[in-house]
């Protein structure tokens, strides 16, 4: 995979947006001023990839070289925030967020991954870890199980590992920019499936006394 391959903007930004609107709805009931629904927000929206760049080496981390990725994380987190202080929004709008942010931020990570001269499984993991480190750092500051580690987490990292394989195999065949919006379609695909359906990996039974 050349060096020099061509990154898309738009996949950080929409995971930006997804992200930062799941840490506000996570911060929902906290009792949390704009202040601190903002920070929430940033860190979720902000953190995969900064450790995803710090991990690959690649600093001063991207939203410090590119701005315009705090604005997008900070107009959503405040739009949000007005928003949902007179709107209920559903049960499920957190996990659906999450969800998109999950696809957008994989793929992000995995084509950064493949850009920066990894090979594929190094690139795959920079995208799991792009996927899951946000909303991770979020349910831990709001006192909440990771989603990644909860017992019926129904195919969360997995449907980040198979969405990156599944780009990083097409992307030789189909080329950008298709083959890109096909590994997100397909990690989101495989995440609300699963949660629709309760799909799970097979865990390891409890102890018997």
């Amino acid at each position: 995979m050349p060096h020099n391959m061509q990154l898309n903007p738009l996949l950080d930004h929409f995971g930006i947006v997804v992200g930062a609107l799941s840490g506000v709805l996570a911060a929902r009931g906290r009792r949390l001023d704009l202040f601190g629904v903002l920070v929430l927000a940033l860190v979720t929206a902000l953190g995969g990839g900064s450790l995803r760049d710090v991990i690959a080496g690649d600093t001063p981390v991207s939203w410090l070289r590119s701005p315009a990725y705090l604005y997008t994380g900070s107009i959503t987190a405040i739009s949000a925030f007005f928003v949902c202080r007179t709107w209920e929004p559903p049960a499920n709008l957190l996990q659906i967020a999450d969800a998109f942010s999950l696809a957008f931020f994989t793929i992000a990570g995995t084509q950064k991954g493949l850009a920066l001269g990894f090979a594929i499984v190094p690139a795959i993991t920079l995208g799991v870890i792009t996927g899951v480190a946000g909303g991770i750092i979020r349910d831990v500051l709001t006192s909440r199980v990771p989603m990644v580690f909860q017992p019926e987490i129904y195919l969360y990292a997995t449907a980040a590992f198979v969405g990156a394989l599944g780009y990083c195999l097409l992307l030789p065949v189909v080329g950008n920019p298709i083959v890109m919006w096909l590994g997100v379609a397909l990690t989101l695909l495989l995440r609300l499936s699963a949660i629709k359906f309760r799909l799970a990996l097979p865990v390891f039974p409890p102890h018997e006394r």
